[in-house]
């Protein structure tokens, strides 16, 4: 039986960072990589706060940024319990194969749908973030920029979970499809970032 995750949003930060490294399957890659598009969300929404000043829809995009930040923190745990679930499906007892491989495809399954969660507003916030960068206030740059790094750490970590339980439950959809749409337009989101970057250097 999968023991309760606890709520990784209520913890201390260090105790948080301690259950990572712990001798523990979970929280893992996912949970940190939902965490890293919060913590980017969260700099998203102060740099826009700050740019009132630059850009009309400032404060739209704050709010928005808050928006992703309360939906991709709670699928920190959603991850661990997803994760949980495939460790119990592989515990299942060999006396029925089938049973036991259904579990495991559909426990898989499930596995990958989180971080694909995670990624989808990792995207948005990165693109958000992005434009920060490019028009917002330029005293917050260097926050935005850190937003776009760390979504895109996040982006690429959740990606590469979905890839990797779609694989192991040998699913044949367009999740994988889905990921490579999503690492392009991060992508093009590091490109703004570099971009800019760039001419404020020249």
């Amino acid at each position: 039986m999968t023991e309760t995750v606890p709520n990784y949003a209520e913890l201390p930060l260090g105790r948080f960072v301690d259950m990572v490294a712990s001798r523990e399957p979970a929280p893992g890659g996912g949970a940190s990589a939902a965490v890293a598009v919060a913590l980017a969300a969260a700099l998203t929404a102060m740099a826009a706060r700050f740019s009132a000043d630059h850009l009309a829809d400032a404060e739209t995009i704050a709010d928005r940024a808050e928006e992703l930040r309360n939906r991709v923190m709670p699928l920190a745990q959603a991850d661990a319990a997803a994760y949980g679930r495939v460790l119990d499906a592989y515990r299942t007892p060999r006396d029925d194969d089938e049973k036991r491989r259904r579990r495991i495809r559909e426990a898989l399954s499930e596995a990958a749908d989180v971080p694909l969660s995670i990624a989808e507003v990792g995207v948005e916030v990165a693109g958000n973030a992005a434009r920060l960068v490019e028009e917002g206030n330029p005293n917050l740059r260097g926050d935005a920029a850190t937003a776009t790094v760390l979504a895109k750490a996040g982006v690429r970590a959740a990606a590469t979970l979905v890839e990797i339980n779609v694989s192991a439950g040998g699913a044949d959809d367009d999740r994988l499809s889905r990921v490579d749409q999503l690492l392009a337009t991060m992508a093009a989101a590091q490109d703004v970032v570099e971009g800019t970057e760039a001419r404020s250097r020249g």
